[in-house]
């Protein structure tokens, strides 16, 4: 809608139900623009219904580049990128505003699940030993146990990368940066993204005081193989080819990321006035 800061972009596939459940009867103080990857379910009805403008694409075309389609109609000065499975609390839009006014690059809410235990949404480096160790995989848990970043209340954390179910930034900054790289069809393309604003100069913040309910079903928690991870498998084929840093070797991912390096991890200062927390080794950076 004209003249309202903020567009949210929401990318659907067979997501009628997780819209009813998550944005029914909710304000919307902001543009809202659904991206339909092809349903085959009533997805598009229903996010008209709930006062989105749809964007029908003839077929699935993958979360990146649905995305990208979405971010080149918006309208607004800020962006959010919001799953169908998000419910949003219009209030802490002022506080993302806030904080992209100040120090810029890319934020994300603190993700609670429907326990209101905070999900892990922001991450340290994402080395291949990092993910194995997210699975619970011993000693690599151990190795990486700072990986995993939850912002408490009143804190806001620079991390490496924040999970693509929620992010936000500048829409003319996240333009300029190139949008989501559209050579991952789903998985992998949130790491990318935080790791490409860091090497824009784009600090990526996890905000302590928006805290958004986040109904997460990754359809890779099974040990049963399925679709969904063979598209992991490729988006994690296609990133360490683009980052073989993080295939192996600490060191080698610091010298080639020395600000997020230092940084991850650390607090954001309150003013963009050219400082930096002065921690050598950040809690997130394993």
């Amino acid at each position: 809608m004209a003249g309202q800061p903020w567009s949210v972009v929401t990318v659907t596939y067979n997501s009628a139900d997780t819209l009813r459940r998550c944005w029914s009867g909710a304000d919307k103080p902001y543009e809202w623009i659904v991206v339909d990857n092809d349903s085959a379910d009533d997805s598009v009805a229903v996010a008209e219904e709930l006062g989105a403008r749809v964007i029908r694409l003839p077929e699935n075309v993958g979360f990146s580049k649905a995305n990208n389609v979405g971010v080149r109609q918006a309208a607004g000065e800020y962006v959010l990128f919001a799953n169908p499975d998000l419910e949003i609390e219009p209030a802490g839009f002022v506080t993302m505003q806030r904080h992209l006014d100040v120090h810029g690059g890319l934020v994300a809410p603190q993700l609670l699940g429907t326990d209101g235990i905070p999900q892990p949404n922001g991450r340290g480096f994402p080395y291949a030993t990092a993910k194995l160790g997210n699975r619970k995989i011993w000693p690599l848990s151990r190795m990486h146990a700072n990986y995993r970043v939850v912002a408490n209340a009143g804190e806001a954390v620079y991390v490496a990368w924040v999970m693509g179910a929620a992010v936000a930034a500048r829409t003319a900054d996240f333009v300029a940066m190139g949008g989501w790289n559209e050579r991952f069809f789903l998985y992998y393309e949130d790491h990318e993204l935080g790791l490409r604003a860091w090497r824009h100069d784009m600090p990526v913040v996890l905000l302590g005081d928006v805290r958004w309910t986040h109904h997460w079903a990754r359809a890779t928690n099974s040990f049963q193989w399925s679709r969904a991870h063979t598209l992991e498998l490729q988006s994690a084929r296609t990133f360490f080819g683009l980052f073989p840093e993080f295939v192996v070797g600490l060191p080698t991912a610091a010298r080639r990321n020395p600000q997020a390096a230092r940084l991850i991890g650390a607090q954001v200062p309150a003013q963009r006035d050219g400082s930096l927390p002065s921690s050598t080794q950040p809690a997130g950076a394993n």
